[in-house]
């Protein structure tokens, strides 16, 4: 079984220790992950913004990128959404204009093997137990592309609900927007803004130490609201409390690379 991690733009960028959870978590599950550099952007800015065309190369490249992996894993449900959702669109559109045989079989490629973490983890896998150590409580907000575009259903809770030492507590109104959105928060930020707003109250009233998600994108827009409201909440993708370990607690990674040299 040969798997290869697609980080995203946004974890590469700014949340590399994500990457790094998602390579320790799968290798102590004896799963070897392969990086290969020819990866950028899936293309979903390009995208939600109304620049299909634009698009087009980074599919073609997203699938050639991977066409040797059985598997590709991803740390985003909103990117992962972007391959399996909408790939297959931008190449039935190019298709209708006579010109999308090539990216009908790049999409057609690529669609079947790429997988959310907590997805490859449960239907690939088959795990539940992933022998993790987080002892702190927790709250989940599941995203609107893990949730809605891509199906994923209980599959992070149950990951959570076998970590050792975790409290989960509810979130009420979980499955409302963050407000996020990419573009979204951008064109419409007062109204980003006040979905935010009502997100971090959420998960405030919770009394939760962290809030985790499988989007860092959402993550993002909730961490900086909670801080800018003074909560005490922070934000951890799932990935870093799934490879968490007494032995190696997320914060260790997190250090080691926020204190690394640029």
């Amino acid at each position: 079984m040969r798997v290869a991690l697609f980080v995203t733009c946004v974890n590469d960028t700014l949340y590399p220790h994500t990457g790094q959870a998602v390579v320790a978590l799968l290798e102590r599950l004896g799963v070897e992950v392969d990086f290969p550099p020819a990866q950028t952007c899936c293309g979903q800015p390009q995208f939600n913004t109304g620049y299909r065309h634009e698009t087009e190369p980074l599919v073609r490249r997203y699938a050639a990128a991977f066409r040797e992996y059985d598997y590709v894993v991803t740390p985003s449900g909103s990117c992962a959404a972007m391959v399996r959702d909408n790939y297959p669109r931008i190449g039935a559109k190019a298709s209708a204009e006579g010109r999308g045989e090539e990216l009908t079989e790049a999409a057609a490629s690529a669609v079947p093997k790429t997988y959310e973490l907590t997805e490859f983890l449960l239907d690939v896998l088959g795990v539940t137990d992933v022998g993790a150590y987080y002892p702190h409580t927790v709250t989940y907000h599941p995203t609107c592309h893990g949730l809605r575009m891509l199906g994923l259903g209980d599959r992070p809770r149950r990951l959570l609900e076998h970590v050792r030492g975790i409290e989960l507590r509810e979130l009420a109104g979980a499955d409302e927007c963050c407000g996020f959105g990419g573009t979204f928060a951008v064109k419409n930020a007062a109204v980003s803004a006040a979905m935010g707003a009502d997100k971090a109250r959420a998960i405030a009233d919770t009394g939760a130490e962290t809030i985790c998600a499988v989007d860092n994108s959402c993550l993002m827009h909730i961490g900086g609201t909670l801080a800018r409201q003074g909560a005490a909440a922070r934000p951890v993708h799932i990935a870093e409390i799934l490879a968490a370990t007494e032995d190696a607690p997320p914060s260790a990674a997190r250090a080691a690379v926020e204190g690394s040299p640029r």
